[in-house]
Order: structure tokens, then sequence, then C-alpha cells
């Protein structure tokens, strides 16, 4: 049977037809560009609680975190494009955390992982943050108390996903024509 390649499969996916002789990939620029985002990001781990201990047992190599092209963890903003914030946010550490995140450069995510980060967890005191959503846009949601390193690796997945499936591009150029 032969296959014949339409415009709609291009635009699917990049695709690669083993019936075409020689090494052709068609894809459109937008998916190389998620493509290359995607498999290499570089987390900025906040790690402010108990949770930060299982971020550790991430990059062991029983759970293997560089399987997803995250296992160089920046303690440099500049050079980190995912943040991980990692147990519990105390109003005294909030700024901290945001002129970290302001000091990212674009495009940035972040992963809020466990309950204390999501949502205050079991502290619901005048102290705590109730959500690190209240102070900086979050990406994906890991649940737990805390969580298991699959569940990080699960939420990076989430995240790689939604960075797969984003018009990186446009969403650039809109932003400088605003600007």
């Amino acid at each position: 049977m032969s296959e014949e390649i339409t415009s709609e499969r291009i635009q699917q996916h990049a695709a690669y037809d083993s019936k075409v002789e020689g090494n052709i990939i068609f894809t459109q620029v937008d998916t190389a560009i998620n493509w290359m985002r995607k498999n290499s990001l570089w987390p900025m781990p906040m790690g402010l609680a108990c949770c930060a201990i299982e971020l550790m047992g991430s990059a062991s190599s029983r759970f293997d975190i560089a399987r997803f092209g995250a296992e160089v963890m920046r303690f440099s903003p500049r050079q980190a494009d995912v943040m991980i914030v990692a147990g519990t946010v105390t109003y005294k550490m909030a700024l901290a955390v945001k002129r970290v995140w302001d000091q990212m450069p674009e495009p940035k995510w972040c992963i809020a992982m466990g309950a204390c980060a999501s949502s205050g967890g079991m502290y619901r005191s005048y102290a705590v943050l109730q959500g690190i959503d209240n102070l900086i846009p979050v990406d994906v949601y890991v649940s737990g108390c805390p969580p298991r390193p699959e569940a990080l690796l699960e939420g990076l997945m989430k995240l790689q996903d939604k960075i797969a499936d984003s018009e990186s591009g446009k969403e650039q150029f809109q932003a400088e024509k605003t600007a």
C-alpha cells in the first residue's frame, strides 16, 4: 500500500515516514521549538519543607528525572525555566519566591509540589500562604503530603504535554507586539 503524505498529517505531528527515501522530517517551526523546550527543562528547585526531600529523591538513580531532560537543577534563576515550589510557603518567604520567579527568563513554568504549596496544606494560620497560585501562576499541581517522586515525574510529564501543545512563536510575537 502506498501511503500519501497529506497536509493534515504533516500539521498534526512532527512526522517521519519510513516510506520516503532518505532522512526527511516534516514539521512546523512551533512543533520543533516546543519539542526542544519540553525535552530540555531546567528546574529551579524551591525546596521549602519536607517535599524538598522527595524532590531530591526524584533525581536519584531509582527515579531518574534525567529521562525527561530535567536533571540539570539550576540554583540560579537566570538559567532555569521551571520553578518547582516544594513545600510550605510562608509570607516571610513569599517575597523571596516572587523575586526569584521575576528573575527567571521567559518562557517559564511553575510546578506546585505538595499540598502545602498548592493550598497551604494543613497549616491554616496567619503565617502561611494558602497556595502559591496567589503569588505566581502555576501550570501543574502535584498532590500529596509529601508527594512521591513518581508523582513529581508525572507532573513533569503533564508540563511537557502542556509545552508541546502551546504555540510558542505566536505567543512570543504577540507579546512583543503589544509591548
